[in-house]
């Protein structure tokens, strides 16, 4: 599988983004290999939270979150999807299917050997993150929906989706910080706009960003709709403790909740909150609050 690989300095001087960069390397479903880039801070010995990004993002979407949970005596692990961030992206449009990234994401788990996780994850993050649950269930303790589905095209995506997956394939050049941008509540700065283009110096780098919206299962016959179906029969099953704390001004996931908390057992009895003055992305927009939500979630649900 040919790939492009970011260069280092297109990540020079990102604003409010101390963090190390790790890397990992997977099986890329051709013979080859793709390098994939993740965060790990805070205690090693600390409750692991994985934070997983969504379309057209990647871990900096986080950057306000971490130190929060840090703070809260947490281990942070925040990968890159392949095709976003600092992680190597494949060059064309067809080496990218909902499959091949939970197989990608499935390698990553299994390099880092980590356990007992807290699942936080947001938009793709939740489809592919949420699969993982479901595939690794001895694996995972705890997860926190935000703004997020696992859809299996048995129902409406909804308009907002449709007008957002014809937009992303029409335009003719892929505004990855304009996105960003038009789907937070708070006006985010040049600087922070920026940092959301730099994984993407043309666009040759932006395969993967285009070709996510044509992923979400939206038929029921879609290739992805089966092993969501499955994973949807572990989730109706799920009775560790499942939190969802979606924000208040998302079109695109508005509902979802409502639907986990109907759906999945681990939702009973759990402190679900809606986050005040978020758009889609509402780690831009209340990553701090976000964060004191998954910290009071791990506290409240000790391992036993």
């Amino acid at each position: 599988m040919e790939y492009l690989r970011t260069p280092d300095e297109c990540f020079d001087a990102l604003p409010d983004f101390p963090y190390q960069a790790n890397y990992l390397n997977v099986d890329d479903c051709d013979g080859g290999q793709l390098r994939v880039h993740y965060l790990d801070e805070g205690p090693s010995d600390g409750d692991i939270v994985l934070l997983m990004h969504g379309e057209p993002s990647w871990c900096y979407l986080y950057r306000k979150m971490i130190p929060v949970l840090v703070g809260a005596g947490l281990r942070v692990i925040a990968p890159d999807l392949p095709g976003f961030g600092r992680s190597d992206k494949p060059s064309k449009r067809s080496d990218y299917t909902y499959q091949r990234h939970v197989n990608w994401m499935q390698s990553a788990l299994d390099q880092l050997d980590i356990n007992n996780i807290t699942l936080v994850c947001q938009d793709w993050g939740g489809l592919i993150g949420l699969r993982l649950l479901a595939e690794n269930s001895d694996r995972f303790v705890r997860a926190v929906a935000a703004n997020t589905m696992l859809p299996t095209g048995d129902h409406d995506p909804g308009q907002a989706f449709l007008d957002w997956r014809k937009f992303s394939q029409e335009v003719p050049e892929f505004p990855v910080g304009g996105i960003i941008s038009g789907a937070t509540t708070t006006d985010l700065s040049p600087e922070v706009v920026a940092a959301y283009d730099a994984p993407f110096p043309d666009e040759s780098y932006k395969e993967g960003a285009r070709q996510f919206p044509t992923l979400v299962p939206v038929t029921p016959d879609d290739p992805a709709s089966e092993a969501n179906r499955a994973a949807w029969g572990v989730l109706t099953q799920w009775n560790k403790p499942f939190l969802t704390a979606f924000s208040d001004s998302d079109p695109i996931t508005k509902g979802g909740d409502a639907v986990m908390q109907k759906l999945i057992p681990g939702c009973q009895g759990q402190q679900h909150t809606t986050i005040v003055n978020g758009g889609h992305f509402l780690q831009e927009d209340q990553g701090e609050k976000l964060a004191e939500v998954v910290a009071a979630f791990v506290a409240a649900n000790p391992l036993t």
